[in-house]
């Protein structure tokens, strides 16, 4: 096939990250996936997704990141794996884990899978699995880690902090140590889909999160050079916006299980964007060229006080979809930012979980209930 040239007006996306499916046999209540899951009848065909991860390397991309739900549940996942490998994009899978043995990871590495990202709800079996809504969950992952590298693939332990499992942090990244994880992701909640149906349960307090940090912080000083120990913190307690997805449309390309293009896991829920589907337009039509990408990439949509500030190519504003979740308004300054008129939203939403029941709300594709 003929290289595709990207548009002189962007580079190429560094990552796709390719949610091949929404099933999943955990249930946990902070899942980025949309509230509206996608049943398996909606997802792209393997034909479809090959032609995407062709088309993803012509455009440039680099990394592929195979994410869900649990794309373990694809049966074309091996093929999807080789078809990244053949052409040169270097893959990640993104796994509860708790499908996975000896022999298909031996089967994921021979067809070139290159990383494993590991997820964990808590260090602690009993907690882990009310988090994950998964019975005997944490015990399939402390069973999976060691096979991970037996097959020679890097491991990334993930852990997903929040209120109902942050005293426990230094026993995750104990765990994480003792899998023989390369790198460890000490990753908050991030408010979007059903982490935002769960917020009230799910803040950390501002001790809970000082608390953290420290712990971290030492951590990071104690195993450098031997383990990369990563931290995302929630945007709620800052005074300045993280950089989301590294600008909107500038380094990723989300495709969704039923196709749809996204310049962001979360771009579904705002309203008034049309986004595309691959399976009617090219990769990098979309990318170069689709109204909903160009929309806020850069730095002309930006309104004051983000058009005036000199960070306005290191955060590029902050979250479109937070400062739409929390204002109503897409274009607005990202709430996180000390400067934005709305960031008493922020220590609001904090106020209101310090005072509400801890009951969950568990990802199901039928109508959820909270949890007792």
């Amino acid at each position: 096939m003929n290289a595709i040239n990207p548009s002189p007006r962007v580079a190429a996306p560094l990552a796709l990250l390719a949610e091949l499916t929404h099933r999943c046999p955990l249930q946990c209540p902070y899942c980025a996936n949309p509230l509206q899951l996608e049943r398996a009848a909606a997802e792209l065909d393997t034909a479809t997704w090959l032609r995407v991860l062709d088309e993803a390397a012509e455009l440039g991309v680099l990394q592929v990141h195979f994410s869900g739900g649990e794309p373990c549940a694809r049966k074309d996942l091996l093929d999807l794996v080789r078809r990244a490998a053949e052409r040169g994009l270097y893959s990640n899978l993104i796994t509860s884990g708790v499908t996975l043995d000896a022999a298909g990871l031996a089967a994921l590495a021979a067809a070139g899978l290159d990383h494993v990202q590991l997820s964990f709800q808590d260090a602690e079996a009993a907690s882990a699995d009310r988090i994950g809504g998964y019975r005997g969950g944490h015990a399939r992952k402390l069973a999976v880690a060691p096979l991970i590298r037996d097959a020679g693939l890097p491991l990334t332990a993930n852990f997903v902090v929040h209120r109902q499992n942050l005293a426990r942090l230094p026993d995750m990244l104990a765990l994480g140590e003792e899998l023989g994880a390369s790198r460890i992701e000490i990753a908050h909640v991030q408010y979007y889909g059903w982490a935002l149906k769960n917020r009230d349960a799910l803040m950390p307090t501002r001790r809970q999160l000082d608390e953290a940090n420290a712990a971290v912080e030492a951590a990071q000083a104690r195993l450098r050079g031997r383990i990369t120990v990563d931290y995302v913190v929630p945007d709620y307690y800052a005074a300045l916006p993280k950089a989301c997805m590294g600008g909107w449309a500038q380094r990723l390309i989300n495709i969704t299980p039923a196709g749809l293009a996204l310049p962001c896991h979360a771009a579904e829920t705002l309203a008034g964007f049309a986004f595309p589907s691959v399976r009617s337009h090219s990769l990098a039509a979309i990318w170069r060229d689709d109204p909903g990408f160009v929309r806020f990439r850069g730095t002309a949509w930006m309104p004051e006080p983000c058009r005036s500030c000199d960070r306005q190519e290191i955060d590029w504003g902050g979250c479109r979809c937070q400062a739409f979740a929390m204002t109503g308004d897409a274009a607005a300054t990202d709430p996180a930012c000390a400067l934005s008129p709305h960031h008493h939203l922020m220590a609001e939403a904090i106020a209101e979980s310090d005072n509400a029941a801890a009951n969950l709300v568990y990802r199901r594709l039928r109508a959820p209930e909270p949890a007792a």
